[in-house]
């Protein structure tokens, strides 16, 4: 155990000493407060006013069009022709032209522009004609606007979790973004650190360093001190980007708070809500309440388990397959079927998990070892029995346990083999050789 302890010394301190882990561990946290601020504060910036020439040969939208920052609406007569031309010596956006109409089949309607329209301009475009056309026929078959407004009503359901303790409020984006954001982590840190175990035992192969090494320490003890050390720095680096994104983002909010509140407005209003003070007031308040009701002990807890579970049950094959192979090239078919498990889970994550959490398909992928670290994470936010989850954890324990067995008889046969090209087959016979 004392060896172990050395090797996991070494391997985390020559980790966490290296300049490119120090600049991300510093990095990553503001690129994070850069992806949450900026684009939002983007909206913020005025943008260039769009100015459209209306032809109406219909005579049917005259003074309809409402002129806004965004877009000035200039009505034009004449011939068409003439006015392209004209359009063309012009620095305005587009020439709308709107012909005599029917409105059950308005057709015939043409933007003309000297470059490729913007959607946003094409769609503001068509949502006004849609509009006033839609008006007018109601005024044609009796019916008043006002009357229309009046039926028209949005609805929006408020989500209650019912316990023994009480009721909670919820909210599915809140929870499902946060299992998300769990599995996404751990699929990250899984592969990031997995590759890092491999290389680090091929470079110590062809090296010969290695040769040096297990003359004072077995195979195996350098096998678990090499996984265990990296799985520190990843804890670390991970502990350090929770608490530095938590500050960098919080200043960076608390910056342009003015500017924020002020593009969350503007949204809200772009989608036509009557009231977008107390809506936006009502959103963000229902947000906040779905995350302090959220178990974060038990999120975080079991976020570190499958973190390290799963790492550790991956990192043993990671570090077989840098033992088998003599450089980089040569692991890809070893490579493949170790991460189909992680990336089907992924992929299967994204549309079968997220959308029935507690299906068979969630349930039976959140028990198996090599898919349980991704699918158990989305799972947990939405609420998972204890039974189920102890199972989980059971089996990815023993899954750890059996994949270093695995690990271990391949690692002692192959970190001192050179030269040969390795085939399953051959791996199967180091399983069983007597060293």
């Amino acid at each position: 155990m004392h060896k172990i302890w050395l090797i996991f010394q070494r391997e985390y301190l020559v980790r966490v000493r290296k300049k490119s882990f120090i600049v991300m561990t510093l990095l990553a946290p503001i690129l994070l407060a850069a992806i949450l601020v900026i684009p939002i504060f983007l909206t913020t910036v005025s943008d260039k006013t769009n100015t459209i020439q209306v032809l109406d040969e219909s005579g049917l939208f005259r003074d309809k069009f409402e002129s806004n920052e965004k877009r000035v609406y200039i009505p034009v007569q004449g011939n068409l022709e003439t006015l392209k031309t004209a359009f063309l010596e012009s620095d305005h956006t587009a020439l709308l032209y709107i012909p005599k109409l029917e409105l059950d089949n308005p057709t015939g309607i043409r933007l003309y522009s000297k470059t490729n329209i913007s959607l946003d301009n094409k769609l503001a475009i068509e949502n006004s004609l849609r509009q006033e056309i839609e008006t007018l026929k109601y005024q044609r078959s009796g019916i008043e606007q006002e009357v229309l407004d009046k039926i028209k009503t949005d609805i929006s359901i408020s989500t209650t979790n019912l316990s023994k303790e009480g009721e909670k409020d919820n909210n599915a984006f809140v929870t499902t973004g946060a299992g998300y954001a769990a599995a996404f982590l751990i699929y990250m840190f899984i592969f990031i650190y997995g590759v890092q175990i491999m290389r680090g035992v091929i470079e110590e192969k062809t090296s010969r360093i290695v040769e040096v090494i297990i003359s004072s320490v077995k195979p195996f003890q350098l096998m678990m001190g090499k996984i265990l050390g990296i799985a520190a720095v990843g804890l670390t680096q991970f502990l350090l980007w929770i608490i530095l994104s938590t500050v960098v983002t919080s200043a960076v909010t608390a910056s342009f708070k003015d500017k924020l509140t002020e593009a969350q407005t503007q949204t809200v209003a772009g989608a036509g809500v009557q009231n977008p003070a107390a809506v936006k007031a009502s959103g963000a308040s229902e947000i906040l309440t779905a995350l302090d009701n959220l178990n974060l002990p038990m999120i975080l807890g079991c976020f570190v388990f499958y973190f390290l579970g799963g790492y550790l049950l991956y990192g043993a094959l990671f570090g077989a397959v840098g033992a088998a192979v003599d450089n980089e090239t040569d692991t890809q078919q070893f490579m493949l079927p170790i991460t189909i498990p992680l990336i089907i889970t992924f992929v299967v994550a994204q549309t079968v998990i997220i959308r029935n959490p507690d299906g068979a398909v969630a349930f039976w992928m959140s028990i198996i070892p090599f898919t349980s670290p991704i699918a158990m994470m989305l799972r947990i936010p939405f609420g998972v029995p204890l039974p189920e989850l102890l199972l989980s954890m059971g089996l990815l324990v023993l899954g750890f346990i059996f994949t270093t067995w695995i690990a271990a008889r391949i690692y002692r046969v192959g970190i001192l083999m050179y030269g040969k090209k390795v085939n399953y087959r051959e791996l199967s016979k180091w399983l069983f050789y007597k060293v």
